[in-house]
């Protein structure tokens, strides 16, 4: 019997501590996480695994080719399933600069934002 795939949460934070911390509270729901460093190792990622993933919480700021922008450019054209969650201490993004599948939060954000994203993520993949 093949077991039901999990829906997977990639965390894209470059800074441990806060990629650990996001980590732990999405953990709380059904997701699985998926933690990544730069926003090229979550583009890797997603060329074998976007259709188990639900949603990206992406930082802007990231090393590498290319940014947390970038990232979430790249999930609305490729993969529009999943919904994307940005957030930056340094910039500010407006929402309605961003595609639709997309969000932007501040640092420090609060649990219950991430929370509340993940769940969405969640009930939007699974219909």
């Amino acid at each position: 019997m093949g077991q039901a795939v999990r829906q997977k949460v990639l965390v894209v934070e470059d800074e441990p501590d806060l990629r650990s911390l996001a980590a732990t509270l999405i953990e709380e729901t059904d997701l699985q996480v998926v933690e990544m460093g730069s926003a090229d190792a979550a583009l890797a990622f997603l060329e074998g695994h976007a259709d188990e993933v639900v949603l990206v919480f992406t930082d802007v700021g990231l090393p590498g080719k290319s940014d947390g922008v970038d990232l979430t450019l790249a999930c609305a054209a490729r993969w529009p399933h999943i919904r994307v969650l940005v957030t930056s201490g340094r910039v500010r993004l407006p929402n309605d600069g961003l595609p639709k599948t997309a969000r932007f939060i501040p640092k420090p954000w609060r649990a219950l934002d991430v929370l509340v994203a993940a769940e969405r993520a969640a009930a939007h993949g699974r219909h």
